[in-house]
């Protein structure tokens, strides 16, 4: 086999991979295969997706570093329980939004956020340089823009987060950017500030505090900073579930 032979062919060998996890990670989060169940075997799964068996062996060692399911020697693979799974994996994370929000949802994501992100503007302050603080005011500058969409101001307000995270000098800080980003995405999905002049002007000086309390250097007040945007987006996000209760148990 050429290169380009085999090129081609490793690509369809990643792109099957990812449509297996993605199909049976989703299955599993949005309990349309239970907790506890066993997936079929290794023969019914290969063809229902079309696969070789070496693709479905991959697919199933992915989610099993995910947490979703476990291999068991003459049982088959079993879906683990909710509460094993890696809820700070991207993927684990996207299909839980994709399957529905509610209202403990949001709690739970805004409880971990206020856990993590207030530390982390906290630690920004004492340890940012002078070129992180430079391009932490060129992001919070993006916001004050009134032609912004709900798409262009998710993404300044995604860049302000994660750099903030990356500043406090913090790898873990910066592990949880999977956490935030589903967080912010939920947040702007179904409430954007891009929605009127004055949401903008709010959002964009409510990180600017942030900003302002790490540049002098402040813990205390850059966590203040980051936990009142945190409350104003949950509260942005419960006020609009509330006018509109379909939003609720919806895929985002």
């Amino acid at each position: 086999m050429g290169l380009l032979e085999t090129t081609i062919s490793g690509r369809k060998r990643r792109s099957s991979h990812a449509h297996v996890v993605a199909e049976l990670g989703s299955a599993i989060v949005s309990g349309e295969l239970a907790e506890g169940s066993i997936l079929p075997g290794d023969n019914e799964l290969s063809a229902r997706f079309g696969v070789s068996r070496t693709v479905l062996r991959e697919a199933m060692k992915t989610l099993t570093a995910k947490r979703l399911i476990e291999p068991k020697a003459r049982v088959g693979t079993r879906v683990l329980p909710r509460d094993s799974w890696n809820f700070f994996d991207p993927d684990v994370l996207g299909w839980r939004c994709e399957a529905g929000i509610d209202h403990a949802f949001i709690d739970y994501i805004a409880e971990m956020r206020n856990a993590l992100e207030p530390a982390a503007a906290a630690a920004a302050a004492v340890r940012a340089t002078s070129d992180d603080i430079v391009a932490l005011y060129a992001i919070a500058a993006r916001f004050d823009d009134l032609s912004h969409t709900p798409e262009t101001i998710a993404k300044v307000d995604l860049d302000f987060h994660l750099a903030v995270a990356r500043m406090s000098g913090n790898p873990f800080m910066r592990s949880a950017s999977a956490l935030i980003e589903a967080a912010l995405a939920i947040s702007f999905q179904l409430s954007s500030p891009a929605a009127s002049p004055e949401k903008i002007d709010e959002v964009a000086s409510n990180h600017l505090r942030i900003a302002h309390a790490i540049a002098s250097r402040d813990p205390a007040k850059a966590i203040a900073a980051m936990q009142h945007v945190i409350d104003v987006g949950k509260s942005r996000i419960l006020g609009s579930m509330e006018r509109t209760p379909d939003l609720e148990n919806v895929a985002t």
